[in-house]
């Protein structure tokens, strides 16, 4: 485990602790019946080594050890206590950098100071515990520093991973949310620029010969360039977060797909709409996509299979609402067209997947183009 100093590199703290040791161990020199230049050097050992205590805390504890221990054994002066010796037996405590230099150190002392302290001081059994338990409490004290700061490190930890994966799915979301609108504006502006292309190309061949038919090709291209524009309204309303939530148009959903093909009719392309099994409401996500996969579907029929019929079946299961839509058109063609724009199938699959459910595409063997979608009756929950 790395020593980790909060502010700064922590030299001043670790100077001003010498200093601070180093005047009751001084006054002594003053006050001594005998005091030798070896007593005063021994003495000072117990202070100079502080000022590296947290670069190198067992090496200090170790260096500050030995002359604790001459300073014992010498005497001239000696220490009422050993206060280099506290504060070096707290800093391995507190910042040792491996535990068996920490145990081992604290237990070594407490193996020896019996003897020291009754045999060679010829201690009291008050001055005994007294001895014992100064260093103990050190040790004890520099542990629960330990403690507490590697909980507040972990906890640090913890916050900061949280505000990552917070952020993270903060991304995620957004660019989720991106690909829904995306998809939705690509639906929308398919299926409404298809229909409006269809009339457009049918309108001068017919506005000659059949006027009616050509009043209702233009009624459709406005039906249409109208539907497009409610939709990209609000569309775009979702994007405003001053818009108010209220005021917004409600999601598409399957009870509004008459209305979907009545508009794709009026390209001339004959559509079905077929229903089988008793209908049911449908979670929110899976009804909107319900509605949009057959809207695509669609789209790609008028757009590029050449098609005079399609169909739109609705299939209601116990579990799942299966939609299929075939058309009479060029599938290869089709699925050639549909794969250049690249958009249409790729959104009908994450519609389907988005919603617990799967979808697929092709060709059918007698020719024509299939779209099949299954989608789950009861949300799905993404693990």
């Amino acid at each position: 485990m790395s020593v980790r100093v909060r502010k700064g590199d922590g030299r001043l703290v670790d100077v001003l602790v010498a200093v601070a040791v180093a005047v009751p161990v001084t006054v002594p020199f003053a006050t001594a019946p005998e005091v030798t230049p070896l007593g005063v050097v021994l003495n000072y050992g117990t202070i100079v080594p502080l000022i590296w205590r947290r670069r190198a805390p067992f090496a200090v504890a170790l260096i500050v050890a030995t002359f604790a221990m001459l300073v014992l054994a010498h005497h001239r002066p000696g220490q009422m206590l050993q206060y280099g010796m506290l504060v070096t037996i707290y800093t391995l405590a507190d910042l040792g950098r491996r535990r068996w230099q920490r145990w081992g150190f604290i237990s070594v002392l407490v193996v020896t100071t019996p003897p020291s302290s009754l045999l060679i001081k010829d201690n009291d059994a008050g001055e005994f515990m007294f001895t014992l338990l100064l260093p103990v409490s050190a040790f004890l004290l520099g542990t629960l520093a330990r403690t507490a700061r590697e909980r507040s490190d972990a906890l640090m930890e913890r916050s900061v991973r949280l505000e990552r994966e917070r952020e993270a799915d903060a991304a995620r979301a957004a660019a989720e949310e991106r690909a829904r609108i995306a998809r939705d504006m690509h639906d929308v502006l398919a299926h409404a620029v298809s229909i409006m292309v269809v009339q457009a190309e049918a309108g001068p061949v017919v506005v000659r010969t059949d006027p009616d038919q050509a009043e209702r090709a233009f009624d459709a291209i406005a039906d249409a360039g109208r539907d497009a524009m409610t939709q990209l309204r609000r569309m775009l309303g979702v994007l405003k977060e001053e818009q108010d939530v209220g005021v917004r148009t409600p999601q598409p959903t399957v009870t509004a797909l008459p209305d979907l093909l009545e508009q794709v009719r009026c390209t001339d392309l004959r559509v079905e709409l077929r229903v089988t099994g008793e209908p049911c409401a449908l979670p929110a996500d899976a009804d909107t996509a319900a509605y949009r996969i057959v809207q695509e579907a669609l789209t790609n029929t008028v757009k590029h299979a050449a098609a005079s019929a399609a169909t739109v079946l609705l299939r209601w299961q116990d579990d799942e609402l299966e939609i299929t839509v075939t058309d009479d058109g060029r599938g290869q063609d089709a699925t050639d067209g549909w794969r250049r724009g690249g958009d249409g199938l790729i959104g009908i699959r994450e519609r389907a997947v988005a919603c617990g459910g799967e979808a697929e595409a092709g060709p059918m063997p007698d020719g024509g183009f299939r779209v099949i979608a299954r989608l789950p009756r009861t949300s799905v929950v993404a693990s």
